[in-house]
């Protein structure tokens, strides 16, 4: 199980703890945090459950893949380092302390 920090853009915070095996889109939606629209439901076929990640987690992250990257193109306001998708970050025990902040907007 990890605490994860989510942070809503007008600044709210959000503390909760989220399950292994759950994605970090999982644990905003499950929790009613709002800001996580996550349309496709989890497919990344979307960018709704975009975020910026805290810069002292960018590199502990596991790498992007290609469907997420081209899923990013249609973000709002993409952050080439700190813009992902909740829907493909997979909670571990690693991600324990994580904190993301949502855009303005999903589109």
């Amino acid at each position: 199980m990890a605490k994860i920090t989510y942070i809503e853009h007008n600044g709210t915070r959000h503390e909760v703890e989220v399950s292994n095996g759950m994605t970090v889109m999982e644990g905003a939606r499950d929790n009613n945090i709002p800001g996580i629209e996550a349309d496709c439901g989890g497919a990344c076929a979307c960018s709704t459950c975009h975020v910026y990640v805290d810069p002292i987690w960018v590199d502990k992250l596991p790498a992007k893949e290609d469907m997420e990257e081209d899923m990013l193109d249609f973000a709002w306001q993409p952050d080439p380092e700190r813009s992902r998708l909740t829907c493909q970050l997979r909670v571990t025990d690693a991600l324990d302390g994580l904190v993301v902040q949502m855009p303005e907007k999903q589109i």
